[in-house]
């Protein structure tokens, strides 16, 4: 298939491409492949992170259910990962979500896709250095805030350095987060006290040796959990500025990325159910101390390290991507000129937005002190909306001039999309008042902003951006696949 542009005559467009000053424009560098791309997403989903700070509170709630449930957010999770896939290669942008969807869906959707990205920006990565001082308190007893706090600005120093170099490091770190939860899979296979049947069948501790059957209406409202449990699969699109050949990595990273981590977090969370010694063992999500009694002390401690490092490793990725949103919310003229000025600017000695990193960074810090239970059941409520917001944009992105462009295209368009948008807004039906209604003032407080602020500005603000040598060519040819 042929890669030459056709010449043609587009239509004005929310998107401005960064072509003419382009000697002004900031712009990151390009440096990075689908194996350092995979590695930084995969260390972003935090698989191991993930089945240890955020898994037991959804055994406490669905028992041996949980491993069910995360399957079934797998599955919706292929349709997600298609959706980003074909518009991540189509809009190659480091705003991801929100350029995808306001370059398809117009402004004010591109916005709301922000507002909630950024609540995620915002505050999974305190949730999960939470978790820090609880897996290093073999070694040493902290304090869980302040040591959540020091983790953050741990990955906030490092967010400033090389992307590249960057890949590599968390990449060291992430094999020692596979390994400790291959270990917890060992150990829980080999320790098995229930039948596999329990996994399709869940049930939950009733208390006084009495269990209980879990229906399907938890199952349908722990989605929402499973699916930030998966989530970062799809911040691969984060990285399409900084990826050689975007319009062929992209794809292959945010798949590769969902298969991997998928098998990380669902393969021991299987072993954990059925090696837990009781179901009331299981609810408490006691996961390092079931590992001791499987085990040894010595054994015990290396798994818990390793889980320490997977969650300084993930907090410094979540901080490396979260900032590339930041940065192109500015780029684009989301705020008032001088904080736009400050957080595009691109350092020359790292290549990396260190305003929009410390934006990120430092703010996390300071959420370590905050109890973030209830933001944490908001945070998946805002993961799942947003989903609906990218498969509305997949099923408008084979319109208009967008129709035949190069870029990697999906199966069964367009029923991939709509049963996606079926599905989750059946998640979001069962989600808690609170939570709910927490991200809908968010989400309103966003909508006043946009009129009173960024509408009547419209010439010069929020003008969403994708810089012009990363734009998908016209095809001369109907769209297909990408060839190899």
């Amino acid at each position: 298939m042929p890669d030459t542009p056709v010449a043609s005559a587009a239509p004005e467009r929310t998107i401005r491409a960064t072509e003419g000053d382009a000697a002004s424009t900031p712009k990151l560098t390009r440096s990075i492949g689908v194996v350092g791309g995979t590695l930084l997403t995969l260390s972003c989903l935090t698989p191991a992170s993930s089945l240890f700070v955020i898994v037991p509170d959804s055994f406490a709630t669905l028992g041996t259910g949980t491993a069910l449930t995360i399957a079934v957010a797998a599955l919706l999770c292929i349709g997600v990962a298609f959706t980003y896939s074909e518009l991540g290669t189509l809009i190659p942008s480091s705003g991801g979500e929100y350029a995808m969807v306001g370059t398809l869906m117009g402004r004010l959707a591109g916005w709301l896709v922000f507002v909630l990205s950024l609540i995620v920006v915002m505050i999974v990565p305190p949730i999960i250095a939470l978790g820090t001082a609880d897996y290093l308190a073999p070694i040493v007893h902290l304090d869980p805030q302040w040591t959540a706090a020091a983790v953050m600005l741990l990955a906030t120093a490092m967010g400033l350095l090389d992307l590249r170099a960057n890949a590599w490091i968390t990449g060291i770190f992430l094999v020692l987060e596979v390994v400790a939860c291959a270990v917890v899979a060992f150990l829980g296979f080999t320790h098995t006290q229930r039948p596999a049947s329990v996994l399709v069948h869940p049930v939950i501790d009733a208390g006084n040796g009495h269990s209980a059957a879990v229906t399907g209406g938890l199952i349908v409202a722990g989605l929402a959990t499973a699916l930030f449990i998966l989530q970062g699969f799809s911040t691969a699109v984060y990285l399409a500025e900084e990826m050689d050949n975007p319009r062929r990595n992209v794809s292959r990273t945010v798949l590769w990325t969902l298969a991997i981590g998928a098998a990380v977090v669902l393969i021991p969370v299987i072993a954990i159910t059925l090696g837990a010694p009781d179901l009331k063992t299981l609810g408490a999500g006691d996961v390092a101390g079931m590992v001791q009694d499987w085990s040894n002390s010595g054994v015990g401690t290396f798994v818990s390290l390793c889980i320490a490092l997977a969650i300084i490793n993930a907090a410094i990725v979540m901080v490396i991507q979260n900032s590339r949103v930041v940065f192109a919310s500015a780029r684009d003229a989301a705020w008032p000129t001088a904080v736009n000025r400050v957080f595009s600017h691109v350092g020359r000695r790292f290549g990396s937005p260190w305003a929009a990193t410390l934006a990120v960074g430092v703010p996390g810090a300071a959420l370590c002190f905050v109890n973030l239970d209830t933001l944490s059941e908001v945070t998946g409520v805002a993961v799942a909306a947003m989903y609906v917001f990218v498969a509305l944009g997949a099923l408008v992105s084979r319109r208009g001039e967008h129709k035949h462009r190069l870029a990697w295209r999906m199966p069964l368009w367009p029923a991939i999309p709509a049963l996606l948008i079926v599905a989750l807004a059946w998640v979001l039906y069962q989600q808690s008042t609170k939570s709910l209604v927490i991200t809908g003032a968010i989400v309103l407080g966003a909508a006043v902003y946009w009129a009173c602020y960024l509408r009547p500005r419209q010439e010069t603000h929020w003008v969403i951006s994708v810089p012009e040598d990363e734009q998908a060519p016209v095809e001369t040819v109907p769209a297909g696949p990408l060839p190899e």
